[in-house]
């Protein structure tokens, strides 16, 4: 390691900054996924979630993206296991009490989720008893993270990549 004097590590640090941006605060949430952690460069700001430039409006014209996954719903001592494209749309025609978690992922995933907890199947509905295994699961898929953050953060990165 290489010991700098206090103006040669500022010098350093802009040098750096410069090149790979400084992580800070956005003036403003994102316009595209609502993050407030932004990356400032000389040139301006972009979000450090989905990468989209500070300022910059989305493409109202533009479809949204498809972007599946699945849903986790808890209602009682029982986890909904499903899939969807549309998860507010989805959600309202479904009882449920708290959405849990959401992982990427379409039928096939789905139904690899049904056989893995079958054990814990309510009849033949996708219904789960909660079980030490189910919630295991469901707390490794949520990560502290709320379900819906993680949602805008997909569809967010899908319109910043077309």
């Amino acid at each position: 390691m290489l010991p700098l004097c206090a103006a040669h590590l500022a010098a350093a640090a802009e040098v750096h900054g410069a090149a790979f941006g400084v992580a800070d605060l956005l003036p403003a949430p994102c316009r595209l996924c609502g993050s407030r952690i932004g990356v400032r460069y000389p040139s301006g700001w972009s979000c450090a979630v989905c990468e989209w430039p500070y300022g910059e409006h989305p493409d109202g014209e533009l479809p949204p993206p498809r972007i599946d996954i699945v849903y986790y719903l808890g209602f009682g001592d029982r986890v909904k296991i499903g899939t969807t494209a549309n998860p507010r749309q989805r959600f309202a025609a479904i009882r449920h009490e708290a959405v849990l978690a959401f992982e990427r992922g379409d039928r096939r995933l789905e139904q690899r989720r049904h056989a893995q907890f079958a054990e814990e199947r309510a009849g033949s509905s996708e219904w789960f008893e909660v079980s030490d295994r189910l919630r295991a699961h469901v707390d490794v898929l949520a990560g502290g993270v709320d379900p819906w953050d993680r949602w805008r953060r997909w569809v967010a990165e899908a319109i910043a990549t077309r």
